[in-house]
């Protein structure tokens, strides 16, 4: 069949919204309960309902979570580690009224906590003492920031909300239990680091009557970031540790810290939920670990004893959660074909088998654009990284001399990175004719601490060089179109769009989910966890109050002249509706094109499969009426300020 020349942006594509919002899953969390697995599914076409499900050892995998509940937490308004399970027993955060409830097998689940405010996470059975050890985020103090502890929950029921073990310090994770309870390990941290800027990991005697005895700081400080201890079956801890700039394996034995398998990669990622795992313990003396190496993720096998890391070559470029299972690791994994998947792994054949697909829904791979790794020069004489994905669709052509229009994303976070894992919001975009860029600007994760580190002092100006540069590298390549640049993102990535558009000459259009347009009214209003985030991406406040009044994007409006749209969840705690509102409403005074969606019942991220399916099909709308693109399927309208008919 000989394919039909047409413009970019307007071939018709197999890929509706509809099919993209509908058809995928979100798969994380992943626990192990002597054979059986359990997992979390988000499911947008039942209104983003967190369900907990079990895929038992004979193979059949059921809901755990019934209607009518949603296992999610929102401590630290991200959540995660939203569930625990012993002896087929679930213990889960549900989302409406945050409270822990006791669910057996074949029954309804109970509340085992009744106060309201209370939230839970990442917790783990002590199953000596039938308690669940947790951390705790009291809001009940009207006017005050939230108070994050340590606590013990009783598993039966606890009208108090838990008993305090460790306390005064501004936020803890992972409370890990060593294999015969006398000792309990855990992460804390205080204001303004964040996770990945520092934390220090503990490990506490258990008294008989449960509460902590003698407890000692054995690794980490202000400047060293620890994720992810796990005790061993021996009562050796293993954690992770970017002490070298990089976040590599050790173990604490006999009252030191030893590095396991030093290199220049990441065995951890940032810690923006509960739960997150990149390793497991196998046996006494062996791991098997998931590691990052420029933005790929792979698999392998360490010998501790040794020292000896064993990659196992298996067709996946991105893994988290990972876990040990009956003589297997299981994972979620992806790759630039597969999307993420729950699979088991043998180690010694590297052979996957696949548990369950985040969508059923078949792709023919003709349609289907493949990302190239590529890096680029930036700003300083430094280097960025992405992945491009050039326009692909069988049945048609572009015009002779014409170059595709090109989307760049911007991640959020910023402290994150993207993947390459089959996503079908951006074969969405490919397959319709244009191209598309997703940065690992300055600032993401995977390159190590330095890396990392380069947007600090910088956000608004690193991030939105990089995306520049990355747009520009395409297209003196001759790959995009120079006039038609586009850029969004999420977030923090809406926040690097609206500087983009603010304090650059570059994008012609850009869309804004959920992003900050005034960095002032966004401390004062965001979240406990992220309140003094900006003191390390910007400066202190109020001392550096010309930064932060130079960086927002709603001080310069008089700067933007490209066409913006903007989505946003009227429920949102991390970044509030006034910040899209405050925006739109000055480039609508403005005179320029501009349009506002607004999400009912949404939070910091779109999690309904009808208002993710809109707001593709808004954004595409958009473009075809900036850019004139004619579109080969009727889309429903959106309304756009300022554009002439």
């Amino acid at each position: 069949m000989t394919a039909r020349t047409a413009p970019y942006g307007s071939w018709q594509s197999p890929l509706s919204a509809t099919m993209v919002a509908s058809s995928a899953i979100g798969l994380d969390q992943i626990a192990v309960d002597g054979e059986d697995l359990y997992w979390i599914e988000m499911r947008p076409g039942e209104g983003g309902r967190h369900v907990v499900v079990r895929r038992a050892s004979d193979g059949r995998i059921v809901d755990v979570t019934p209607a009518g509940y949603s296992a999610r937490t929102l401590v630290h308004e991200y959540g995660g580690g939203a569930y625990a399970v012993s002896g087929g027993v679930v213990y889960f955060s549900n989302f409406a009224d945050q409270r822990l409830y006791r669910q057996e097998p074949g029954a309804e689940p109970r509340p085992i906590t009744l106060a309201a405010g209370l939230r839970y996470a990442d917790g783990v059975l002590d199953s000596r003492r039938r308690r669940l050890i947790c951390v705790r985020e009291d809001h009940t103090a009207a006017g005050r920031e939230a108070v994050n502890t340590l606590v013990a929950v009783s598993c039966d029921r606890d009208p108090a909300g838990g008993r305090v073990l460790v306390s005064g310090n501004d936020f803890y994770a992972s409370p890990r239990l060593s294999a015969d309870g006398s000792r309990l390990a855990w992460l804390t941290w205080n204001h303004p680091n964040m996770p990945w800027d520092g934390t220090e990991l503990w490990v506490g005697e258990v008294a008989p009557d449960g509460s902590l005895g003698r407890r000692e700081r054995v690794a980490g400080g202000p400047a060293e970031s620890i994720v992810q201890p796990e005790w061993s079956p021996d009562g050796v801890l293993y954690f992770v540790s970017d002490r070298t700039g990089w976040w590599n394996l050790y173990r604490w034995r006999d009252g030191r810290a030893e590095p396991l398998c030093p290199m220049d990669a990441e065995f951890g990622g940032p810690q923006w939920m509960f739960g997150m795992s990149s390793y497991a313990v196998e046996a006494p003396g062996r791991l098997v670990c998931a590691y990052n190496v420029r933005g790929v993720w792979r698999l392998a096998e360490l010998e501790t004893e040794t020292r000896l890391l064993r990659p196992r070559e298996i067709p996946y470029t991105h893994l988290r959660s990972v876990r040990w299972a009956a003589g297997r690791a299981t994972f979620v994994a992806g790759s630039p074909s597969e999307p993420p998947s729950i699979v088991l792994v043998d180690p010694a054949t590297a052979r996957p088998v696949v548990l369950r697909r985040s969508m059923d829904l078949e792709v023919d791979p003709a349609y289907l654009s493949h990302p190239q790794e590529i890096e680029f020069p930036t700003e300083g004489g430094g280097t960025a990284y992405g992945f491009f994905y050039p326009p692909r669709n069988p049945d048609y052509a572009g015009p002779p001399g014409a170059h595709p229009p090109l989307i760049v994303r911007s991640h959020g976070g910023p402290t994150s990175a993207t993947s390459s894992m089959l996503s079908l919001e951006v074969q969405y975009w490919t397959s319709r004719g244009f191209a598309y860029l997703d940065v690992n600007y300055g600032g993401s994760t995977g390159y190590g601490r330095a890396y990392r580190e380069r947007l600090y002092g910088q956000w608004g100006v690193v991030d939105v060089d990089d995306c520049v540069s990355g747009a520009r590298y395409l297209a003196a390549r001759g790959l995009v179109d120079p006039a038609r640049l586009i850029i969004h993102g999420g977030s923090a990535g809406g926040y690097t769009t609206l500087c983009a558009l603010a304090f650059r000459d570059v994008f012609a259009a850009g869309a804004s989910y959920y992003g900050i347009s005034d960095l002032e009214v966004f401390r004062r209003e965001t979240h406990k966890f992220e309140s003094r985030y900006d003191q390390h991406l910007i400066g202190p406040y109020p001392e550096r109050r010309d930064l932060y009044r130079a960086r927002s994007p709603i001080h310069f409006v008089d700067r933007v002249s490209a066409p913006l749209i903007l989505f946003q969840g009227l429920e949102d705690k991390i970044v509030p509706p006034n910040q899209a509102e405050m925006m739109f409403e000055a480039v609508r005074r403005k005179g320029i094109p501009v349009a506002y969606i607004a999400y009912e019942g949404e939070q910091h991220g779109f999690r309904r499969a009808e208002n993710i399916a809109r707001t593709l099909t808004a954004e595409l709308y958009f473009y075809s009426r900036v850019f004139g693109i004619p579109l080969a399927d009727p889309v429903e309208p959106i309304r756009i300020e300022n554009l002439p008919s």
